[in-house]
Parts: C-alpha cells; structure tokens; sequence
C-alpha cells in the first residue's frame, strides 16, 4: 500500500522542495548532455505534441502520460540510468516523476518549467 499522504509530502520542506521533488533545471540537463552522462530523457507529451515538436536526443523515450503505467511500457524506462521525465510546462512531468519514484523507479527526475523552459533558456551560446 502506498504511503499515507502526511508521510509523502513531511519530507518536503520549504527550502528543499526543488531537491525533494528531483527538478532538474534546464541548465542541468543540457550540462549533463555535454558532459555525455549516461541519461534517457523520456518525454510524456501526447502523441499530437510529441508530432509537432520532438525530442532528437539519441537516448529519449516517448510515452504519452496516459501510457506511461502501462506494464509493457513501464518495462523500457531503464533503472540504470538517470532518467528526466520532461512535458510541455514541467507540470505533468513532475506528477509522473514523483509517482515513478513511488513505485520504486529510484533515478527519476523531473525538468524543471519542462522543454519551455528548455527552449527558453538554450540559445547559440548555452547550446555549444
């Protein structure tokens, strides 16, 4: 059975909330990507999103929110790996990294304002 509710959200205190809920800000991701660290971006915006705009990065995942429990789906999120869920807004993607974390995915994270916030903050300089 899952935690109580006053047990899940004790441990977030006002000054380690960004920490306790794993936002990783868009700066952090792209460093990570330079650096050539060992991680899967996995995209949970709706197939129509995911058409207009997608990830190219080599190690991404995408699974529609909606589809993202589904077993054999559950089956390709690595746990080896550290593993950035990441949507539109940042919204949808910290709800399916918290809720991965409590099913026992323990190298989750979420990207902080999601790829708005990505391309808010990537431009010639920040890129290369």
């Amino acid at each position: 059975m899952p935690r109580c509710y006053e047990q899940f959200f004790a441990a977030f205190e006002e000054q380690k909330v960004q920490e306790e809920l794993h936002l990783l800000p868009p700066a952090n991701v792209v460093e990570a990507i330079k650096k050539e660290e060992d991680v899967v971006l996995l995209d949970v915006r709706t197939k129509q999103e995911q058409s207009i705009i997608g990830l190219t990065y080599g190690a991404s995942l995408s699974l529609p929110m909606n589809e993202v429990f589904k077993p054999e789906n559950l089956a390709q999120i690595p746990t080896d790996k550290k593993v950035i869920v990441t949507c539109q807004s940042g919204v949808r993607c910290t709800v399916i990294a918290l809720s991965l974390r409590e099913i026992g995915f323990e190298n989750v994270y979420a990207m902080k304002g999601g790829l708005a916030a990505l391309m808010a903050y990537l431009e010639p300089k920040t890129v290369f």
